[in-house]
């Protein structure tokens, strides 16, 4: 091992950073998720198609999915604590301009602004929660999703309490949000920069490893069954925070705000998941995790395009507990595969996840246009069944070397 290439990590875990980076990517993710929970508004005050809200939700996903990438990738060799704020006052300014825009073109562009912040967000805050972390990698990156999460799932209330009755011009509130978000951020770029100059500011963060257990060939077939991961889980949920609102409008001729409480259970229960799914890794196994998070889905997206309203309920709770348990254990395992790459790793996958939900609400834009919403709920409900893919990945024995406890010799065989 190149002991240059290491750097050294918190003894133990530091509980404040974690929850600070936590409750800033809730902020981030609520003023993120508010925009397609305000589809039906932006609809009637802009007059817009489908396929019109189709590419708000392309153009918002597209532009934090091109750029994460490269700046985990930038920052992994060359750290900047400072960008944690600068992120956030990109939000800002687009909070402002969504609340006056008063054409198509400016809210594109003010939704860019929107992606720019959450790009710059959450490669370095993920870098944070894992250097916070110590040696509990696992639960740092599920308390940090569980943020996010949260952010997701108060903004269909929010918008159904608030956005939705008051208008447009109501967004403005959330620049208290973003606000707020900024002088967290500043608090935690001064500990980051600090942790910096105390290890010298060495290249890798927090790796101990900085080869892969598996050969290359092994490593891009597992990468490559995770990208397959994300595309499932995440199309599939822009099927539902993009256009199932709309559908239970048209098929049971709900109110806007009763539809978007569908939404809320669809996200509060998916906060429970995404606390649930680094203790479930560490006791069943990483792979397991995964398998179950995507796959288990199944039955019950299927069922939901035939459950009457209260049917549907229940399902949107078990969908969202079960689908959104994976995607923190889906980055510490991508993390092990790829040692040493905290922040590429971060950037991907994350970019992964906007990029892959907006190319999904694009398209599922045209197809509700021209198939009719129903057809859009009952196809991408078979997207869980590529968790099959998930027997691919090598088990956690192999992928790191120790056995999880409750695994037993027939779990671990790859």
């Amino acid at each position: 091992m190149n002991h240059q290439a290491v750097m050294r990590q918190p003894a133990s875990t530091i509980y404040s950073v974690l929850f600070a980076i936590s409750i800033v990517h809730l902020l981030n993710d609520a003023i993120q998720s508010v925009i397609p929970a305000m589809f039906p508004v932006l609809r009637d005050s802009l007059h817009l198609t489908f396929a019109q809200i189709g590419w708000i939700g392309f153009t918002l996903n597209m532009t934090a999915s091109i750029i994460q990438p490269a700046i985990g990738w930038y920052t992994d060799s060359r750290p900047k604590p400072y960008l944690l704020p600068v992120g956030m006052g990109f939000t800002l300014a687009g909070i402002v301009g969504l609340a006056f825009a008063s054409s198509y073109g400016l809210l594109l562009l003010c939704v860019v602004l929107v992606g720019i912040g959450s790009a710059v967000l959450h490669p370095e805050s993920s870098r944070v929660a894992h250097l916070a972390g110590g040696t509990r990698k696992g639960f740092a990156q599920s308390l940090f999703q569980l943020g996010g999460n949260t952010g997701q799932a108060i903004a269909p209330v929010l918008a159904a309490l608030i956005f939705i009755p008051l208008g447009q011009k109501s967004i403005l509130w959330f620049s208290v949000a973003a606000i707020t978000a900024i002088a967290v951020q500043m608090s935690i770029s001064r500990w980051y920069g600090n942790h910096l100059h105390t290890t010298k500011r060495d290249k890798t963060a927090g790796a101990v490893r900085t080869e892969s257990r598996l050969s290359r060939g092994a490593v891009a077939v597992a990468m490559g069954v995770l990208i397959f991961m994300l595309f499932s889980k995440f199309v599939y949920m822009a099927s539902m925070t993009g256009y199932y609102a709309f559908y239970l409008m048209d098929k049971f001729q709900m109110t806007v705000q009763t539809a978007q409480y569908y939404l809320f259970a669809l996200l509060i229960a998916g906060m429970a998941g995404t606390f649930m799914g680094g203790p479930l890794a560490d006791r069943f196994g990483r792979r397991n995790t995964i398998w179950f998070s995507i796959l288990g889905t199944a039955p019950f997206s299927i069922a939901l395009p035939f459950a009457n309203p209260f049917w549907s309920m229940v399902l949107c709770v078990c969908i969202g507990l079960i689908l959104l348990s994976g995607f923190s254990v889906i980055v510490v395992y991508a993390q092990e595969l790829l040692p040493g790459k905290v922040g590429t790793i971060a950037g991907l996958f994350f970019g992964l996840a906007f990029g892959l939900g907006g190319i999904g609400s694009a398209l599922l834009g045209y197809l509700a246009d021209s198939a009719g919403l129903e057809t859009v709920i009952r196809v991408s409900a078979f997207l869980p069944l590529l968790g099959l893919l998930a027997i691919l990945l090598p088990s956690d024995e192999v992928l790191t070397g120790t056995k999880t406890p409750a695994m037993d010799s027939s779990s671990v065989n790859s």
